[in-house]
């Protein structure tokens, strides 16, 4: 089991840093867990090491109990671990299967990882100089290997610092590596959002968040990343609370205002073992599949304070109430809802409770009247006319609002609409003319019927008349007009109405208020877009709303990041603060050196410019995981 000998010594230099490494083999171990009386094999690397007269085993690194390589292979991987430290010696090509190619380099990966960091002299510390460090190398020998990521990894993991999340995860029984899985997991989707098999696939092989951590993710196995979905979607209530409750305590977020909406998302395949995956109206337009549903309770500043998960057929105006009892929002809170929410007895229910509500009206019937109404201007320099009216009682106002951009904009759908369904009836029209064309008067008014079905109610600006032949069964001709309905988006286009029962304030603070219900808009499409929200793969319903949860989770983190960053003057969304962040790596630089050993050091590379002022607004070291040397 002894392969050959690399280095028969091995030095410490500047406090620990620098290692060389001797001869290693495989040591399999037999041993009893004292609580079962199990009996198991673990498996470790072991250096000897030649002391004066004397060898000791050391043992370099824990290959654990389920070591997959079976021992026949254990001399070529140990030969191909001695390769890889020593680059001089890879001329000699080794016959060498991808699975032990693999777990050679995983283990060479962690040994260099594990070599402790130089700690500077106090002398240097005061200076601000580095260790100094001389070695002689040859140039040409220079090779770069493992690049792993680190940019977004150590951001993220800045923002669960702050939030206190891994002491969170411990708190709610979570174990070490439960934790370690469920870092992985938020990490992973706020870098690279995808499934769980594309999840293990990057912790793996793409990302160094193992290397911060102290963490081998190549060991762990898929079904982790999975168990510990359940296990937090479980725990979901305390974690959001106590999370959230951290989220107050760092930014002394105000409590006055509280966002409310639903969005869905919908799974590859039918799911036909979640009894919540059922078919509704999908704001993705993929009615062909099963959806699941998710309302989000945030606060005034974008953070979640409650998420739940419903059927994918569940009404929006149902859900209300129970979201939020028990919320504890302050006396008078005021909740920003849309007009899918805003029902009747939704809004006597915030009455009964004493809420204050600004919502989107559900009335259909559009006015307005330039004449007294106020104007405000927007960020994006637009005019925005709103007109103020106080219910007959005094307890409910309601704002109509003008917006010349809306208008522009239902202007334009209005004429696609009424082009294609006009087209359509010049089509009906002109098969009367024509062989083998459908005349009957009965068929044609279904035809006109599926017309205005298909063009978004634009048919209830036109009147039509068929007229018909003398038998009065078939249609000679047909005639139409368009006539617009008062009150409609045709006479009255780039108008809403919002309703609230907060009659004290003025236009403009009711209108910026309603605004921020915008916000929750970019909130879901961060989820879906950016965090991996849709679609859902899962079969079973734990499965499905784990996924959801995490997604949450990832957007809290988010969403410290970014709230800490525009405290800083720096303001963007996700994905692009994702992308300048992606780009930072850790890299193995290797060297042969004159005498014949090789020089290898790990570190990250220099912070581009928009990274370096990502990192100083935020209080990072610029350079994560420090730097580890090892000589062979």
């Amino acid at each position: 089991m002894f392969c050959s000998a690399i280095i028969n010594y091995y030095v410490l230099r500047h406090h620990g840093a620098f290692g060389i490494i001797p001869s290693m083999y495989i040591r399999r171990t037999q041993t009893r867990n004292t609580a079962t009386g199990e009996s198991y094999y673990t498996h470790r690397l072991v250096q000897s090491l030649r002391v004066g007269t004397k060898v000791r085993q050391v043992t370099l690194l824990n290959l654990g109990r389920h070591f997959a390589i079976g021992q026949n292979h254990w001399p070529t991987l140990c030969s191909r671990i001695d390769q890889l430290l020593s680059p001089q010696k890879t001329l000699i090509s080794l016959d060498c299967p991808s699975q032990v190619e693999r777990e050679a380099q995983r283990i060479v990966a962690q040994l260099l990882t594990r070599q402790p960091e130089a700690i500077p002299s106090a002398k240097e510390t005061e200076t601000g100089l580095s260790p100094e460090d001389v070695q002689t190398v040859l140039v040409d020998s220079l090779e770069m290997s493992r690049p792993r990521s680190v940019g977004v990894e150590q951001v993220g993991l800045w923002a669960m610092g702050k939030a206190g999340f891994t002491e969170l995860l411990a708190d709610v029984g979570l174990t070490g590596p439960q934790r370690a899985a469920a870092i992985g997991a938020i990490i992973g989707r706020m870098a690279a959002p995808g499934s769980e098999r594309a999840l293990h696939r990057w912790l793996s092989a793409q990302s160094g968040l193992g290397e911060l951590l102290d963490v081998d993710f190549e060991t762990m196995s898929l079904m982790q990343f999975y168990r510990v979905s359940d296990l937090l979607i479980r725990n979901r209530e305390a974690i959001e609370n106590r999370l959230f409750s951290k989220i107050n305590d760092l930014f002394n977020l105000p409590g006055t205002v509280t966002l409310y909406d639903l969005t869905n998302t919908y799974f590859e395949g039918e799911a036909e073992g979640n009894s919540k995956a059922q078919r509704g109206r999908s704001k993705e337009k993929r009615c062909d599949s099963p959806l699941l549903t998710l309302g989000l309770v945030l606060d005034g500043s974008g953070f979640v304070r409650r998420s739940q998960i419903f059927p994918g057929n569940v009404s929006e105006g149902s859900t209300l109430e129970g979201m939020l009892k028990g919320l504890n929002a302050p006396n008078g809170a005021l909740v920003v809802m849309d007009r899918g929410v805003a029902t009747e007895a939704n809004l006597v229910w915030l009455r009964d409770k004493g809420y204050r509500y600004l919502v989107v009206s559900r009335e259909r019937e559009r006015q307005f009247d330039f004449n007294g109404a106020a104007c405000i201007e927007t960020a994006a320099k637009e005019q925005i006319h709103i007109q103020k009216v106080l219910s007959d009682d005094g307890q409910e106002v309601r704002l109509y609002c003008h917006s010349q951009r809306r208008a522009e904009k239902e202007k334009g759908i209005s004429r696609r609409f009424a082009e294609r369904f006009e087209a359509g009836l010049t089509k009906l029209s002109e098969g009367l003319s024509k062989p083998r064309t459908t005349k009957n008067i009965d068929k044609l008014w279904e035809r006109i019927g599926r017309l205005k079905e298909k063009n978004r109610g634009i048919g209830q600006h036109y009147h039509i008349e068929i007229i018909p032949d003398d038998s009065g069964l078939q249609a000679q001709a047909i005639h139409w007009k368009q006539k617009p309905l008062d009150g409609t988006s045709l006479t009255h286009p780039g108008v809403y109405c919002l309703r609230s029962n907060e009659t004290g304030w003025d236009e403009e603070r009711l209108w910026r208020t309603y605004i921020t219900l915008t916000d929750l808009e970019s909130v879901f499409r961060s989820l879906k877009s950016e965090l991996g929200l849709r679609p859902l793969f899962h079969r079973k319903e734990e499965r499905s709303d784990g996924h959801l949860f995490i997604t949450v989770l990832t957007y809290q983190i988010v969403q410290i990041i970014r709230q800490q960053l525009a405290e800083k003057g720096i303001h963007g969304r996700w994905s692009t603060l994702r992308d300048i962040l992606s780009s930072q790596c850790r890299i193995t630089a290797s060297f042969r050196r004159p005498d014949g050993h090789s020089l290898q050091v790990r570190k990250a590379t220099r912070p581009e410019p928009e990274q370096q002022k990502i990192f100083q607004a935020l209080g990072i070291h610029a350079n994560p995981g420090g730097v580890k040397k090892m000589v062979v």
